[in-house]
């Protein structure tokens, strides 16, 4: 499993409105291939800060497969108007240590 981390800053006072469009795009990555999860976190100390957590079974599902498809093009749709500063910073990673 890789998980893509991407940290998203949105306009302030759009936080609401960025999480329902979140919401709605839900059904995106359902139907994307090899995705196994995803979830939205918001930060507490900066609530214009949030990571998206997606769970693929490998990197190309994200990269080649999602990236190349229309639901990629339509998240960014839904989700653009409200970023700040630019685009999502992604990382890729792996569990190294799973504790509990």
């Amino acid at each position: 499993m890789v998980y893509e981390i991407a940290e998203i800053h949105v306009r302030p006072g759009a936080e609401k409105e960025f999480e329902a469009a979140v919401r709605q795009a839900v059904p995106l990555f359902q139907r994307s291939r090899g995705c196994r999860s995803m979830e939205l976190h918001r930060t507490v100390e900066t609530p214009t800060k949030y990571r998206l957590v997606v769970g693929w079974e490998a990197l190309e599902d994200h990269m080649v497969h999602f990236r190349g498809a229309p639901e990629f093009q339509e998240w960014r749709k839904l989700v653009g108007p409200f970023f700040q500063g630019g685009p999502p910073i992604v990382d890729h990673q792996q569990v190294a240590v799973k504790g509990f």
